[in-house]
């Protein structure tokens, strides 16, 4: 295991090290000690025979795909019972030894294994059939997809999405509603159809069962299996070890980690030990007898409603929250809690003053359980709902529209200060405009102030220096920085123009297939039809629908007008020939041509070809201008024949 976990320390330094040197063009150690450290992972990967998904080693291969093909899973899989009494768990333990863990709120997931490779990946499904995401599962960020053990290896585990990341993607969210929790971000996430997507949402794996590994030993012991699952390079489920006289203990020691979970669950699992055990006692028709699963009864408290407040959020949702009287649950002072929507305020009927019960969903998110004045009240005609007629930001109009079955609020004004304010920020955003300064807060008093009210206002801020230099928590320092951040996002590539704008449905990957699609060419897609852009790769009637909306709409092209007044895109030739395709790169040392390893990349991917971290036998050329280095890469290009060149060597390649 110390091998192990090295090799998982090293992959979590080299990733750091590479994303702040190719995204950030930040250096965190020398290629000297970089080196050093990746061929320390190569030989400890070759001495146990494991390589995670996320290794520097690995060359990742993303692909799209038109579908996720179906298919019968070789063991129905069941359901668990379930029960809220400690007492139950203790009556049903008996006197045999248990293992209690998490039972974790994602999406479950049938891992096989061949040869030591992973070979098939397939989601629960109904129990019966499920989809195949094989591609997906090998961007988890956590699976090894090389073993050491080489027969067929079957488990069951959970995918998950951390708590951390799903708030770091609902941020960057702007076109559209933002996820619900992270389950469904998950679901959706792990049945991606190009699993490059899934690669960037940090998808994670946690093992619960091993369903298949002929030719053992495992004692009879369930523990023992996930033991041996963690010596793969596997994670697994946290556990402990149970007996009727210690599970209450065992519970509430769960229970007093929730509160710090960066992940979600929905309860525990308890399980018999013993194999052999556990197969004896076989199964009802719904419900295996070998596991039964533990929810904690829901700690629900009796408050005053203050009033209903609106939220109007940046897609213009306006969601009822329900303020009331502080009460103590779980641990907590709770005084708030989301009503999510329309449906949800009219079915509790609630008025000010109404006594409700409140609760924490999962013990975390504080939920409005039952209306007490509503069941008490006979007359309920009192009880009318009051929604608001004007948009509580902008005072704009607002209507009720149905949203897969539930009635939302939406303000209709499409100046709505509250949507401007997350458009933009991802128009000032890293992969779009790269506008250093200009965060989420400033924007705000930005437009507070009416300093800007288009993406074209940005580059005519300087009118307003005298009024920025004296708002709280700027100065002259901060005030010249920006501007100079704005004048130098003046020259853009035109994928992350296309993605600065806020097309619903349409990511920076989706405008660079646009892009090389139509040759660059900004005119031909502005004018593009719905019909021609399905036959980008890639593409379907919701991207092509949005894409064909978003500039058909008057006002957005005379914002976009606006901007070309300010903004150059920056030319790149031609890809019809794909002149790079089939190559791959790899590159390394400091650049004098290029401005930094990231334009260079750019460059390669927008002809057709590929850029890696490391030199392999797949490797086509190595570009350092220093070709007679001693460096690491250097002997390992030339160990494998692979071409050292420099800049002026790769522009003759074009």
């Amino acid at each position: 295991m110390n091998e192990l976990n090295r090799m998982k320390e090293l992959v979590q330094l080299l990733n750091r090290a590479g994303e702040e040197y190719y995204q950030k063009n930040n250096e965190i150690m020398s290629n000297y000690e970089y080196d050093n450290l990746y061929d320390e992972l190569i030989e400890l990967e070759k001495e146990t025979g494991i390589t995670m998904s996320d290794s520097p080693t690995n060359k990742v291969g993303y692909t799209l795909l038109s579908s996720l093909p179906k298919e019968k899973h070789k063991t129905r899989m069941l359901s668990l019972d379930k029960t809220k009494e400690i007492s139950a768990l203790k009556e049903w333990i008996g006197d045999k030894k248990g293992m209690l863990s998490w039972k974790l709120d994602g999406l479950t997931i049938v891992l096989t294994y061949n040869e030591g490779k992973l070979v098939k990946a397939v989601t629960r499904g109904n129990g019966e059939v499920g989809e195949v995401i094989t591609n997906n599962a090998k961007v988890f960020k956590n699976i090894p997809l090389h073993i050491s053990y080489k027969d067929e290896l079957i488990i069951r585990g959970e995918a998950v999405i951390k708590y951390s990341d799903f708030k770091i993607i609902n941020e960057r969210i702007v076109d559209k509603d933002k996820y619900k929790n992270p389950r469904n971000l998950c679901s959706g996430t792990v049945r991606q159809l190009n699993n490059e997507i899934t690669a960037k949402r940090n998808v994670h794996f946690f093992a619960f069962t091993l369903v298949q590994a002929d030719d053992v030993d495992f004692s009879d012991s369930k523990i023992n299996q996930l033991e041996w699952l963690q010596s793969l390079g596997f994670d697994t489920v946290e556990y402990s070890i149970v007996y009727k006289d210690n599970i209450e203990d065992e519970i509430k020691n769960f229970e007093d980690k929730i509160q710090h979970n960066d992940f979600g669950s929905d309860g525990l699992v308890l399980t018999f030990d013993s194999i052999s055990y556990s197969r004896s006692l076989g199964q009802t028709a719904k419900f295996p007898r070998h596991s039964i699963a533990f929810k904690w009864s829901d700690e629900v408290k009796d408050t005053k409603l203050l009033y209903i407040e609106w939220s109007a959020s940046r897609t213009g949702a306006i969601n009822p929250i329900a303020v009331f009287e502080p009460i103590e649950l779980e641990g907590t002072t709770v005084k708030r809690a989301s009503l999510h929507n329309l449906s949800i305020l009219e079915q509790l009927q609630l008025i000010k003053g109404d006594t409700i019960e409140v609760y924490k969903a999962n013990m975390i998110i504080p939920q409005v359980a039952n209306n007490l004045s509503k069941e008490n009240t006979d007359d309920q005609t009192s009880r009318e709902v009051l929604i608001p007629s004007k948009c509580p930001v902008c005072g704009g109009e607002v209507e009720v529209k149905q949203v897969n079955d539930v009635k939302v609020l939406y303000c209709i004004n499409e100046e709505c200060q509250a949507k401007k304010i997350k458009a933009f920020t991802h128009f000032v955003a890293r992969d779009a405009m790269n506008i250093e300064g200009l965060s989420e807060s400033t924007i705000q008093k930005f437009i507070d102030k009416g300093f800007i009210k288009t993406f074209a206002d940005i580059y005519r801020i300087e009118k307003y220096k005298d009024e920025i230099i004296a708002l709280e928590g700027f100065g002259e320092k901060s005030y010249i920085n920006l501007i100079k951040s704005i004048e130098k996002s003046k020259e853009v590539l035109l994928p992350n123009f296309i993605y600065a704008l806020g097309i619903i449905n349409v990511g920076l990957s989706n405008a660079k297939l646009i892009c090389k699609h139509y040759d660059y060419d900004l005119d031909k897609i502005l004018s593009a039809s719905e019909e021609e852009l399905t036959l980008i790769e890639g593409y379907g009637s919701i991207i092509a629908k949005s894409f064909v909306m978003y500039f058909s709409d008057e006002k957005n092209m005379e914002a976009i007008n606006d901007l070309l007044d300010y903004v150059i895109i920056q030319k790149i030739e031609s890809t019809n020939n794909n002149i790079l395709e089939g190559k791959t790169f790899v590159i390394t040392g400091s650049l004098t041509i290029y401005a930094n390893r990231k334009e260079l990349k750019e460059l390669i991917e927008s002809l057709g070809g590929k850029v890696t971290g490391s030199v392999t036998g797949n490797t086509d050329y190595l570009i350092n201008n220093n070709v007679e280095s001693s460096s690491s890469k250097n002997k390992k290009a030339k160990e494998l024949g692979v071409p050292i060149i420099d800049e002026e060597t790769f522009q003759s390649l074009l």
